[in-house]
């Protein structure tokens, strides 16, 4: 499932889980604050076309967080879930669900960040409830969409050198 001119990479090692990869040209503890804080996830998070016009993160074991995108023509999509696992900058879990979800459960979203040589690989594992709520999100152009978003990440952190403010 992997396209060359998009580095994402993308397996499906059990009939619930989806796993993405990709490796970004920056260190592990700044590609974590840009999955964990508000004014970076604002200006990468989404497919093109869409953007982050709410996002509330409370970054706390049982903290909660919520995603409100809007794309295309006024489409919208709101996704929300609970922080479980939260170690800076090398591990973040959270359970996922959408407001409009077309799949049965709540999908458990594991991203590892493995750092070697200044540059991070980002390891994100979806576990699904249910194998048919994984292969109903197969067929939707989500890995489209979160390659795009990555690129979109990309761009942010070669152009984002420093982290400003509190840490992780």
């Amino acid at each position: 499932m992997t396209n060359l001119d998009d580095p994402l990479v993308v397996h499906t090692p059990g009939d619930r889980e989806i796993v993405l990869s990709r490796l970004f040209e920056a260190p592990a503890q700044l590609v974590f604050a840009a999955f964990t804080r508000p004014e970076l996830l604002t200006r990468w998070y989404g497919a093109r076309g869409w953007r982050l016009t709410e996002c509330d993160v409370d970054l706390r074991i049982g903290g909660r967080w919520r995603f409100v995108s809007q794309g295309p023509e006024g489409a919208q999509m709101v996704q929300a879930g609970v922080y479980r696992q939260i170690e800076p900058p090398h591990r973040l879990a959270c359970t996922e669900l959408f407001d409009d979800q077309s799949y049965p459960g709540e999908t458990l979203v594991s991203h590892e960040f493995t750092e070697l040589a200044g540059r991070t690989t980002v390891t994100t594992t979806l576990l699904y409830a249910t194998a048919k709520g994984r292969d109903t999100v197969l067929r939707y152009p989500m890995t489209r969409g979160v390659g795009q978003s990555y690129t979109r990440l990309a761009d942010l952190l070669r152009s984002t050198t420093t982290i400003r403010g509190e840490q992780p």
